[in-house]
């Protein structure tokens, strides 16, 4: 059943996790020295991939979470500790530093082979916290209609992100140092609150209170 509350929540979170703007610097970063059609097989490529895992994620991961036994209170509360973690780093810029440590690496070991796979899709894009979210989104929608919603919304998330990534030279001139730093921890306060209600919910079902 169509919930707009609920799809504004999930594509909240999702962005939010994503973090389009923070990654664009760091794609230009990864790419440096290519050209700008080159630039824009890498964003495909890169989001097309990213968007199949989540999506796999999102339809598969409940039951992934029945095989092992994991009841999706428990992941809720889990998932929502590990998306506070991600949130407090964005909040200190500690995540950003991480990032480009990540792709700093890449560029060294893989001589941007592949880089559209590693580390663009995964971890950049598709990493953790963008998993651990996708699954506790895919609780909130059960039947098989409201799982195709989710798959719109993780598809509207990659959309942007991949625009993000094939404007990230102007997103970067126009942000700036000052304004990367201020939207990444604005971004932060709300991904901690999304998260405390995650683990409340997790409680909630839990003990089902």
């Amino acid at each position: 059943m169509f919930n707009a509350d609920l799809l504004v929540n999930a594509l909240t979170t999702l962005l939010v996790t994503l973090d389009p703007p923070g990654l664009a610097p760091i794609f230009l970063s990864l790419t440096v020295g290519m050209s700008r059609h080159e630039r824009f097989q890498v964003a495909t490529r890169g989001s097309l991939i990213a968007f199949f895992i989540l999506a796999a994620f999102a339809l598969f991961g409940d039951g992934i979470l029945g095989l092992l036994g994991i009841s999706i209170g428990a992941f809720r509360i889990a998932g929502g500790l590990l998306l506070f973690w991600i949130a407090f780093e964005m909040i200190f810029e500690r995540r950003q530093e991480r990032k480009e440590k990540t792709g700093e690496a890449a560029i060294t070991k893989d001589h941007i082979h592949n880089i559209a796979v590693f580390p663009l899709a995964l971890p950049l894009i598709a990493g953790p916290g963008a998993i651990s979210a996708t699954i506790l989104l895919g609780s909130s929608f059960p039947s098989i209609i409201d799982r195709v919603q989710l798959l719109v919304v993780i598809a509207a998330s990659m959309a942007l992100l991949f625009l993000a990534l094939v404007i990230a030279e102007r997103i970067d001139r126009f942000l700036g140092t000052t304004g990367r730093a201020i939207l990444t921890r604005l971004l932060g306060v709300i991904l901690a609150a999304l998260a405390v209600q995650f683990v409340l919910d997790g409680v909630r079902s839990a003990f089902r209170v």
